[in-house]
């Protein structure tokens, strides 16, 4: 008899933006995870704000991109000493972006968050054995807050400072939601408080999902 192989889905092929409406955004920068991967595997998803400019700075671009160091550099704060993005899989953590398109500016629309929530909602869906949400930053916390809202007519994270409301617990689908902070970018090496935040928050995702 030969071994079971388990089931394995590309994750691009399921979710993707055809119509591009937003204007705050440079769609040419567009980019969504491209893996091949057993959607059981997967325990936890990092929400993050959006791609880089660059797509070799990406979590799954090839060398060491620089949003997969400072990813590393928080899980490696938080204790569990990882060197690559299949590592980081193989935790049954899976990354991603809350926008799928490079900003042009700082900031980000609402009317573009809520779009790409629901790009971002089809991809959370592909993984029927979550357990935790992490959810990196304001723009993060509010797109799935739009999946909530749809859903089960309420937002999960309540309106706040997160630092305010990261000690309380949130569910949503009875699992667990953590508000946090962006991993990603030039400031996570510099904010040394949010880093420790960061490196709390994802310890305990570890324990719940390990």
């Amino acid at each position: 008899m030969e071994p079971f192989e388990p089931q394995k889905t590309k994750t691009s092929s399921y979710i993707g933006c055809k119509e591009f409406p937003c204007s705050d955004i440079n769609e040419n920068g567009y980019l969504v995870p491209a893996l091949e991967i057993d959607p059981e595997r997967i325990k936890a998803v990092m929400v993050s704000e959006a791609p880089p400019e660059d797509p070799a700075d990406y979590f799954y671009a090839p060398g060491e991109p620089f949003y997969l160091k400072t990813t590393i550099q928080a899980f490696r704060d938080a204790g569990m000493v990882v060197n690559s993005m299949q590592e980081i899989l193989d935790l049954g953590f899976y990354l991603t972006t809350a926008i799928k398109c490079p900003k042009l500016q700082y900031g980000v629309s609402a009317a573009t968050i809520k779009n790409c929530s629901v790009i971002l909602e089809k991809e959370l869906d592909l993984f029927p054995e979550l357990e935790v949400y992490m959810l990196m930053g304001d723009v993060a916390i509010k797109a799935f807050n739009y999946i909530s809202k749809r859903q089960t007519g309420k937002n999960t994270i309540p309106a706040g400072s997160t630092y305010k409301i990261r000690r309380n617990q949130f569910y949503y689908q009875d699992r667990r939601v953590f508000p946090s902070y962006v991993q990603t970018g030039q400031n996570y090496l510099i904010e040394k408080s949010k880093r420790e935040m960061i490196a709390e928050d994802l310890a305990e995702a570890i324990r719940i999902t390990g």
